[in-house]
């Protein structure tokens, strides 16, 4: 059961990266994001809260198996952050990269309330900062589309 629950942790292993396994979770969830996005509504938003519950009991059961309660290895709290920063966004190539770059920035530099939310009991304090900073990024991309037709609009196009 550890090692089922640590795979899934660990994004399928990509948590054992040596060089930025947060990044490198954030992008494991990008072709996963893309598959459940096709989810018709309101399906797919329980598929999200469902699987925020199943992050954060992986994340506490593998922060005993690895002995730290939020370690690097586990990655499954940055696909949960991602799927929030693309909830309710078109699905485009532009934004899901805007969506990626914004999220990692929010996970790194963690503006508050992300740093006390972190301090959560259990799995909750792993995976709750990064949806609060994947809540940060929706909001910026609500207005990326807005900003890019105004810019259109100031160039002439459109």
């Amino acid at each position: 059961m550890n090692y089922f629950i640590t795979i899934l942790a660990t994004g399928l292993g990509a948590g054992y990266s040596p060089v930025a396994p947060g990044t490198l979770g954030t992008l494991v969830a990008i072709p996963l994001y893309y598959f459940l996005s096709e989810i018709p509504f309101p399906l797919y938003e329980i598929t999200l809260v469902s699987f925020f519950f199943l992050a954060v009991w992986v994340s506490e059961k593998t922060g005993a198996v690895f002995g730290k309660k939020d370690d690097r290895r586990i990655i499954i709290d940055e696909m949960m952050g991602f799927f929030i920063t693309m909830l309710w966004i078109p699905k485009t190539t532009l934004l899901i990269i805007a969506g990626f770059v914004l999220f990692r920035f929010f996970d790194i530099l963690k503006p508050p309330p992300i740093r006390l939310v972190e301090k959560a009991r259990g799995g909750y304090g792993v995976v709750l900062d990064d949806v609060v900073a994947g809540a940060y990024a929706n909001i910026l991309l609500h207005f990326i589309p807005s900003a890019l037709s105004i810019f259109s609009l100031e160039r002439g196009g459109g």
